[in-house]
């Protein structure tokens, strides 16, 4: 079936390229199903289970359980149109992306995450946070490179929802939730379920935190990307109760980040609207238009020199 290609596929950088394509395609919707599966039997079967533990340590970060669930569920399902571009992309920019762009740190991403998972419900707080910060990196590198190689554009709209998009929410999974709260649990800033009036130890660290995540989440102007960052913010002020610093940056920034989109688009909007108001045409003169000459060329007129010199 291979030698059918109208391409030489005895060219080793074109077996290396379909071979990648071939890996991609299966490994990446298996590490997928491994992440899903895990985070299943972690939520759904153990006891406690995931969102119990996150109950035992509460932090002045410490995001709402049931919505960090639903933000999970929805990188899955980006994922899984992300794995059905895998197989159905048929333009070169979009391959290049996948397979050059986020291929591989996506599929280890996926099974850091897992691992992750895992290290929770032992309650292996230090072996959390180092898997969060692989994953961190991992999905960091991804999106760096997709930004500046494979930009998104308006003409690829299914790579900016499926690729772009997808990667961006996961990146702000570790970056802007479970990444800084692990390593408060493993750095001791919790207090235990039944003294919420120790819950300002630690509050000017999650201040710092959260002004630092969002304003590196804030500053895309895009849609999805300002949907996602209020998410994060809102799933830390929504668990209560929370230390006034903390409290106060995760509302002002909930609040900020749709203001800045609508400004940002009515920038742009009047921008361009600038750009397109130029200088107008003056249509030629009537006799320029029937001699066939140029609006700016005016016919030679003959001089009388003897009644301009008398």
């Amino acid at each position: 079936m291979m030698e059918d290609l109208p391409i030489d596929t005895s060219h080793p950088a074109v077996r290396d390229y379909l071979a990648l394509i071939s890996r991609l395609q299966v490994l990446t919707p298996l590490s997928l199903l491994v992440n899903i599966a895990t985070l299943m039997v972690c939520t759904f079967v153990l006891d406690p289970n995931l969102g119990q533990i996150s109950k035992l340590y509460p932090s002045a970060i410490s995001p709402k359980p049931s919505m960090v669930a639903v933000y999970i569920v929805a990188i899955y399902i980006g994922q899984v149109g992300y794995c059905a571009l895998l197989v159905l992309a048929r333009k070169p920019e979009t391959k290049r992306a996948l397979i050059k762009g986020c291929g591989f740190p996506l599929m280890l991403a996926n099974w850091m995450m897992a691992f992750w998972a895992i290290a929770w419900i032992l309650q292996a707080f230090l072996l959390s946070t180092i898997c969060l910060g692989i994953l961190l990196a991992l999905l960091l590198y991804a999106n760096v490179v997709l930004l500046i190689y494979h930009a998104p554009t308006s003409k690829r709209p299914l790579d900016i929802a499926f690729i772009h998009a997808p990667l961006r929410a996961f990146l702000l999974f570790p970056l802007g939730l479970m990444f800084p709260y692990s390593l408060f649990v493993t750095l001791g800033l919790t207090w235990s379920p039944g003294e919420p009036q120790h819950y300002a130890r630690g509050q000017w660290a999650g201040c710092a935190v959260m002004t630092g995540v969002n304003l590196l989440g804030g500053r895309s102007a895009a849609i999805l990307s300002t949907m996602q960052t209020d998410k994060g913010t809102e799933s830390v002020w929504s668990l209560k109760p929370k230390p006034f610093p903390v409290f106060f940056v995760v509302v002002l920034f909930t609040v900020l980040h749709p203001a800045a989109l609508i400004v940002s688009s009515l920038w742009v909007w009047l921008r361009g609207r600038s750009r397109r108001t130029g200088p107008i045409a003056l249509p030629p003169d009537e006799e320029d238009r029937v001699v066939g000459r140029p609006a700016e060329e005016r016919p030679a007129r003959e001089v009388d020199t003897e009644a301009l010199w008398g």
